[in-house]
């Protein structure tokens, strides 16, 4: 590559290429605190939300979102995500109407009264018009097999790990940018993989529904108790 350094070790188990890290910029620890401030303000409003607005979301903003999500780390960079976008009204309506079927065998023979108890405060059931009503879902898919350049066959590493850490990024990428979102896991998703015409080594791995949230929205009480940081963190100083 013309005007790039490339820096080669030679280890014993290692012959990979290094260029010099670009784009990082130092701040001072009242800078880094300040930008760390802001990204806890700007989530600390985050919110799961059920009702949606059909107010239409431009394709570039969904475009971006998912570039954003698409530069999370992942095992050996295989980088086994791959996202489906959807805005397509009958395809919402064929995923609806699968992921209420399951929901409905969820909630009436599959999950167990604990279950049904713990969900209870959240005030969810088999009913998801949501699905049809936002004007964008976006199926995140995991791949067992991939590799580093679109078309390998290799084995990809850490896989969970790896979807889960670019779906993250992809909610925050989104409520960043004024959605909101609703992260929908029907069990089994299998129709996911066949409505979206994904192959068999794809597994789906969750359902974004993305949307502004409509005017009357209302998020359930108990959604807003967050476990203080003493709670969730161990400093060893």
């Amino acid at each position: 590559m013309k005007g790039v350094n490339f820096n080669v070790r030679n280890d014993e188990n290692m012959n990979a290429e290094f260029v010099p890290l670009l784009g990082y910029e130092e701040l001072s620890e009242e800078q880094m605190q300040t930008r760390a401030s802001v990204v806890l303000e700007t989530l600390l409003k985050r919110r799961t939300i059920r009702d949606f607005s059909d107010k239409p979301v431009p394709r570039e903003l969904i475009e971006t979102c998912i570039k954003a999500a698409g530069t999370a780390p992942s095992g050996a960079n295989h980088q086994p995500w791959h996202f489906v976008a959807i805005s397509d009204p009958e395809t919402k309506r064929k995923i609806r109407l699968a992921a209420e079927a399951e929901e409905n065998e969820f909630y009436n023979k599959r999950a167990s009264q604990e279950w049904l108890d713990a969900l209870a405060p959240l005030g969810t059931d088999e009913s998801k018009p949501f699905l049809e009503h936002a004007p964008w879902l976006i199926a995140v898919f995991s791949q067992k097999r991939g590799g580093e350049i679109a078309g390998q066959d290799k084995k990809n590493y850490y896989v969970t790990e790896s979807v889960g850490l670019a779906t993250g990024m992809l909610i925050t990428a989104l409520h960043s940018a004024g959605l909101g979102t609703l992260t929908h896991t029907p069990a089994p998703m299998g129709f996911l993989r066949d409505i979206c015409g994904r192959p068999k080594n794809e597994k789906p791995f969750v359902l974004m529904v993305v949307g502004y949230p409509a005017v009357d929205a209302k998020v359930p009480k108990h959604a807003l108790i967050k476990k203080d940081l003493l709670e969730i963190s161990t400093f060893i100083d």
